[in-house]
C-alpha cells in the first residue's frame, strides 16, 4: 500500500492513495490552519469505523442476516502531552435489521475486533465497544478467558 501527501500551502494537504481518491486534510485555524479538510487525528477514527464496519457488514451477511442500517460513534480521548496519542477509543454500533440478534451483533462486533480488523489492531490504545440493536442499548459482555474462542 502506498500513500501520497502533497502540500498545498499553509498547513493544507492531499492524499491520494492506491484506490486515487483524494482526502484533504487541514489544520484548525488557531496553529495556522484555515479549516478546509479534515484532522489528521478524525481521519484515523474514521478509518477505523470503515474497518470494522466493513467487517461486520461482512461478517452478519454471511450469518444471512439482514442489516438495513448501521452506524458507528466513535468517541477518541487523547493525553493532552505530546504527542497527543489516543488513550483510549469507545464505538458504539447502532443497528438496525428484522432478523439481527444481541449474540449475532456481538459475535460479529467480537470478529472484527479480535481477527479482521487491521485499524483497530495498529492502535495502542484501549477500545472499548457497545451498541444499539433496533432501538435496545448493550454492553458487550466480559469475555471469560483470552483464549475462548469468538465464534463459540
Amino acid at each position: 500500500m502506498k500513500v501520497n501527501v502533497n502540500w498545498h500551502g499553509k498547513r493544507r494537504f492531499e492524499a491520494k492513495g492506491d484506490s486515487n481518491h483524494p482526502v484533504v486534510m487541514d489544520a484548525k485555524p488557531d496553529i495556522g490552519g484555515e479549516n478546509q479538510g479534515a484532522r489528521p487525528m478524525e481521519l484515523l477514527l474514521m478509518g477505523l469505523g470503515g474497518c470494522t464496519g466493513i467487517d461486520v457488514v461482512m461478517i452478519l451477511e454471511k450469518m444471512r442476516l439482514t442489516v438495513e442500517e448501521l452506524s458507528i460513534e466513535i468517541d477518541g480521548t487523547r493525553r493532552e502531552e505530546l504527542p497527543q496519542k489516543f488513550t483510549e477509543i469507545h464505538m458504539k454500533y447502532v443497528l438496525k435489521g428484522p432478523d439481527l440478534t444481541r449474540d449475532k451483533v456481538e459475535r460479529a462486533i467480537r470478529l472484527s475486533e479480535e481477527k479482521y480488523c487491521s485499524a483497530s489492531a495498529s492502535f495502542n490504545a484501549r477500545i472499548h465497544a457497545s451498541f444499539e440493536l433496533n432501538g435496545v442499548t448493550y454492553e458487550m459482555r466480559e469475555r471469560v478467558g483470552e483464549n475462548e474462542d469468538p465464534l463459540q
